[in-house]
């Protein structure tokens, strides 16, 4: 396999309310066959049906049952726009989990859900470089 990440599928109870979060967020998408993609620089992300996701991976559909282990971030260029971004997401309809601070590991941070609870960490890491093109450069870790 390949060290790659294509797609990341989110499953949402109300794709139109899903839908209207993002674009609150200035994100531009394409609606097909009941699914919203966003391109995402190297990869997309997809909004689609939970029940159906779940069903086309094989797995049980249930609710939502509190944090399952996944966290997308968004890395911006400075403490201000992790601020005005966590502010963006409260209006547009998102719960703000962890106020903007500088977080344990010394970078500052915060993070919210969308309103079908997936979690988001925006962050600012001078130690993540941000090219040109808002992809994300890792350091070398020495290892």
């Amino acid at each position: 396999m390949e060290q790659r990440i294509s797609l990341v599928t989110l499953g949402v109870a109300d794709l139109a309310r899903a839908k209207d979060f993002y674009t609150a967020l200035g994100w531009r998408g394409q609606e097909v066959e009941e699914t919203v993609f966003y391109q995402a620089g190297g990869l997309a992300l997809v909004l689609w049906d939970r029940g159906k996701l779940a069903a086309d991976c094989g797995l049980p559909a249930g609710p939502p049952a509190g944090f399952d282990g996944i966290v997308l971030a968004h890395n911006v260029r400075s403490d201000a726009e992790v601020d005005a971004l966590l502010e963006a997401a409260q209006r547009a309809g998102g719960t703000v989990t962890s106020p903007a601070a500088v977080n344990p590991v010394g970078f500052y941070s915060g993070a919210f859900t969308d309103p079908d609870g997936h979690a988001w960490e925006v962050a600012h890491n001078p130690g993540f470089t941000l090219a040109e093109d808002g992809s994300l450069v890792l350091p070398d870790f020495g290892g």
